[in-house]
């Protein structure tokens, strides 16, 4: 059903020198910003769609607006929409956060890297307007937790969640004369599936799994961690320790699951490689692989339908017919039976805002429960206010909803701490190593292990 914006990410991605003083200087002129602005105009920065036909966030919020100026008389907003693939979003808004001149008085934050944005000091806590805001109690406690930092204060509002899973081609599949009901338990039935694919269609792509470091975090979280937190009995965390607040390394969990990426590109199940590592493959899977019948089976998210819904350009009334979905099965079939990742998005007041009163009541507007509830259903997300979930039109607004609500029984978050964007870059890093045949799983794992205990600073545990 869905595509998110998930999906992907991370601002602190290695970027040139050249690179990152152009984003400097982009984000300094793409923003008027803080102490120029007029107390009554505040400036709202948002990812905005790399695909040109996508305009979703951009409608959904130009309604937001006209709600607000009517609601306060006088006041105006400004978007400063960064139209840039995730990483250089993430660069460009850390430019603009840095400085009064340019902040904006509200931004779009990727949960997973909030953690760094208040560790750096970018972002303000919003506690002392959430105690005096009715609505907060309606949201979920993983939602809220995902915009927390470590000193325990809230430092974004979220406007969803996502969840992950299988999405399959039952035209393909009846090709192939597998089951249109198709439901693995085991990697290896989705492998076996994989092959039959191969085997019995020709000319369509088997298996899409996320890799490599172009893909950015869409491959950490929709490949490789949706295997990994699939490891294990499920009672502990594979990638973070809790317990000594330290990242595992030298863990079975995570040869076996790069493993799976191996076996995924050695045996051609997957992609061309030149393919899967373009940095915006996502969008040729949503607006054209998955459309025209030439993928069998995509490892992705809650979010697709997004792409194909009235208006987005590429417009698929058919898709809930043609596909089908499964949940991501354990390694083994073991307890509890499926895998699911949720990240999700929220609206963050920097702290060198000019007006941050001002855009924690745009915030307000944003979040009624009408509000809320068009923009689930707009961008294909899973809600996060409970008197949303449970309503009748936002669970009967698209085919799917149902099936992607009822995974975050059985999600996983990830350990958003400051150092995972790093943690992320080299799990990316050994994807891509095994996805090109460079390395083997072994040595791909130790170069994980060794990267990530320095950039961590030593603060690793052997799994």
């Amino acid at each position: 059903m869905p595509v998110r914006l998930t999906a992907a990410h991370s601002h602190r991605l290695p970027l040139s020198l050249l690179l990152t003083a152009a984003l400097a200087a982009t984000a300094l002129t793409a923003c008027g910003g803080g102490s120029g602005s007029s107390p009554d105009t505040i400036k709202v920065s948002y990812k905005q769609s790399t695909d040109n036909s996508v305009k979703v966030m951009d409608t959904y919020l130009a309604g937001i607006k006209k709600q607000f100026e009517h609601k306060y008389p006088g006041k105006k907003v400004e978007f400063v929409p960064i139209k840039a693939p995730d990483s250089e979003y993430y660069t460009k808004l850390q430019q603009m956060l840095r400085s009064p001149r340019t902040a904006p008085d509200l931004v779009y934050e990727d949960t997973f890297l909030i953690n760094s944005d208040i560790t750096s000091g970018y972002l303000k806590p919003l506690d002392p307007y959430l105690a005096k805001w009715p609505d907060w109690g309606q949201f979920i406690d993983t939602a809220k937790a995902a915009a927390k930092g470590q000193d325990g204060k809230t430092y974004g509002v979220p406007d969803g969640t996502d969840t992950r899973g299988l999405w399959f081609d039952k035209r393909v599949f009846g090709k192939a004369g597998l089951p249109t009901d198709w439901q693995p338990r085991t990697w290896d039935d989705v492998l076996a599936a994989a092959r039959t694919i191969k085997r019995k269609v020709p000319g369509v792509i088997p298996l899409n799994v996320y890799t490599g470091k172009p893909a950015g975090e869409r491959a950490t979280m929709q490949g490789f961690e949706m295997l990994l937190y699939g490891t294990g009995d499920g009672t502990r965390d594979p990638l973070y320790d809790s317990g000594s607040k330290k990242w595992i390394t030298g863990s079975q969990a995570f040869k076996d699951s790069l493993g799976f990426v191996e076996t995924v590109y050695k045996e051609k199940l997957g992609p061309d490689v030149s393919d899967a590592l373009d940095p915006n493959f996502n969008t040729t899977v949503n607006g054209e692989l998955l459309p025209q019948g030439k993928l069998g089976i995509a490892l992705d998210g809650s979010w697709l339908p997004y792409a194909w819904l009235p208006g987005s350009g590429h417009e698929w009334p058919d898709w809930s017919r043609r596909l089908g979905l499964a949940a991501m099965p354990t390694q083994h079939g073991q307890a509890p039976g499926k895998v699911s990742m949720s990240g999700g998005w929220t609206w963050s007041i920097p702290a060198k805002a000019a007006n941050p009163d001002l855009a924690f009541d745009f915030v307000r507007t944003m979040q009624t429960k009408d509000n809320a509830r068009k923009w689930y259903i707009a961008n294909s997300g899973i809600a996060v206010r409970e008197d949303v979930a449970a309503d009748p039109k936002y669970v009967g607004a698209q085919p799917g909803i149902k099936f992607f609500t009822d995974l975050v029984a059985s999600t996983h978050y990830r350990p958003a701490y400051p150092a995972y964007p790093k943690v992320s870059t080299a799990v990316q890093e050994a994807m891509e190593a095994v996805t090109t045949g460079d390395l083997s799983v072994a040595k791909a794992a130790g170069e994980y292990d060794a990267t990530v205990e320095d950039v961590t600073g030593g603060q690793v545990v052997r799994g």
